[in-house]
């Protein structure tokens, strides 16, 4: 749900929603989905305490920092149409984002392991369901986007600074 809620926030800030971009969104999101549980699961003997002692912190900055910078980019007075949207699908965008919205899969992964889950069909229908998830996530921000217009960029950062906050109170 994380994936879901970010991915609406990235197509909140689109002018256009290509297949590529859906695409490319459901990846990210539905690859370290797959792949944190997995890690998880892996280092369950050797990391497990401080995988859980700061998974939460660390996707805390991220979604603090990324949803604070797209505030701050709202208030910008530059047209909503004049924004290059394809810059938020950069690595540099994308991978913080990805990170933060599933670094707790790792806790995941660890409670698997201890569960003795088969690992391949379960991180294989997590990263499934969150790529096309997240496809939908972008198809409907991207429609509520354009009628929000410029408002869209600063409810997206709420959003994620909001999903940070629960992240964290989860945790505590």
């Amino acid at each position: 749900m994380d994936a879901f809620a970010v991915a609406v926030c990235l197509g909140l800030t689109m002018p256009r929603a290509t297949i590529q971009k859906l695409i490319v969104v459901g990846l990210y999101f539905g690859f370290f989905q797959t792949i944190m549980p997995l890690i998880g699961y892996l280092a369950a003997t050797q990391f497990a305490d401080k995988v859980i002692l700061y998974d939460h912190l660390i996707a805390f900055a991220l979604l603090c920092f990324l949803g604070g910078k797209m505030i701050i980019e709202s208030q910008k007075k530059e047209s909503y149409h004049d924004r290059k949207c394809e810059a938020s699908l950069k690595p540099t965008q994308m991978l913080p984002l990805a990170v933060a919205t599933s670094i707790d899969a790792l806790a995941v992964g660890v409670s698997f392991a201890f569960l003795r889950v088969n690992i391949v069909p379960a991180v294989s229908f997590i990263g499934i369901i969150t790529f096309a998830v997240s496809v939908m996530g972008v198809k409907i921000g991207h429609v509520f986007g354009r009628a929000l217009k410029s408002k869209a960029e600063f409810a997206g950062g709420m959003i994620l600074v909001l999903i940070a906050f629960k992240i964290l109170f989860e945790h505590l």
